[in-house]
């Protein structure tokens, strides 16, 4: 039991709370039935990503017998078969789907959303991750679909500039995940991945500076656009935008200071800097729009 739930991977279920940001950035986080349906959209998504974990785990798991790290891992040591795998990759996502029917919003196009999700990241387990640059984009993207089954459950319409910056923000973290296995490379000289020779640290660091900056001109764009103000009744979300350049430089500094960046998850959990940099941000914008 303790290596099957391993094998779910529970511990990031955290990217998923992307699917309240529809219900925070729309001004509905006092909203009872917004919250229940954005934790309804949560588990949901949880248990089609716990099941897409197990899928790239039996592809990965020859790759996995030969990682320092990966070796353990409920597939690759053996702890969990392959049958095993499958059948709770599929228990997982007809949990998913029956989560959704309970769902209050548009469940059409939710299920749509999960379920695209579902077979973009099989795809991408496959397959598409061998591909440099392509590889980074489909999570990002995936993301964006959190936001928007959130967006889809709960009725309310996502500004562009959110959609925007979601996958920014998780295209700026990819990259950084990436050159921890850059750097994997260079020192053991064996690619952690295929598409890790596609990659390099002069592209890296500048593929991160890159969107890093252009993550914070888009919000700070959001912070400012009539759209916002006008919905909010204030001018002074803008000033969010010190909590958003400090996180960015902090993971930067993770990044090629520390060179810890291999795993977005864990840095968040970890790192009391990026945890209190994150609250500081939530306190005050949920301040600004609130009180």
């Amino acid at each position: 039991m303790k290596h099957l739930l391993r094998l779910l991977r529970p511990a990031q279920w955290i990217k998923n709370l992307f699917v309240f940001g529809p219900v925070m950035f729309g001004g509905e986080l006092l909203q009872v039935s917004a919250l229940l349906q954005g934790i309804i959209v949560f588990f949901a998504f949880s248990f089609a990503a716990s099941s897409v974990y197990c899928f790239n785990d039996i592809c990965d798991v020859a790759d996995d017998r030969r990682h320092p790290d990966k070796m353990d891992r409920p597939i690759a040591s053996g702890a969990v078969s392959v049958r095993q795998a499958y059948g709770l990759m599929m228990i997982m996502f007809a949990g998913s789907m029956l989560l959704l029917s309970a769902t209050e919003g548009n469940f059409v196009r939710t299920a749509a959303v999960v379920l695209f999700y579902w077979i973009l990241n099989l795809a991408y387990c496959a397959r598409l991750k061998q591909y440099a640059i392509i590889d980074v984009c489909i999570v990002a993207f995936g993301f964006v679909l959190r936001l928007l089954a959130g967006g889809f459950a709960t009725g309310i319409i996502l500004s562009k500039w959110i959609v925007l910056m979601t996958f920014l923000i998780t295209l700026f973290m990819g990259f950084a995940k990436r050159r921890d296995d850059v750097l994997r490379m260079e020192a053991t000289g064996e690619p952690p991945r295929k598409n890790t020779i596609r990659y390099n640290l002069t592209f890296i660091n500048q593929a991160i500076t890159i969107s890093a900056a252009v993550t914070l001109v888009c919000y700070i764009m959001y912070t400012v656009s009539p759209e916002v103000m006008m919905n909010f009744h204030t001018d002074y979300l803008y000033l969010t935008s010190v909590f958003v350049l400090v996180g960015l430089l902090r993971y930067i500094q993770i990044a090629v200071v520390d060179k810890q960046s291999g795993n977005p998850t864990k840095v968040i959990l970890k790192d009391r800097f990026i945890q209190i940099d994150v609250l500081l941000w939530l306190l005050s914008f949920m301040f600004i729009i609130y009180v």
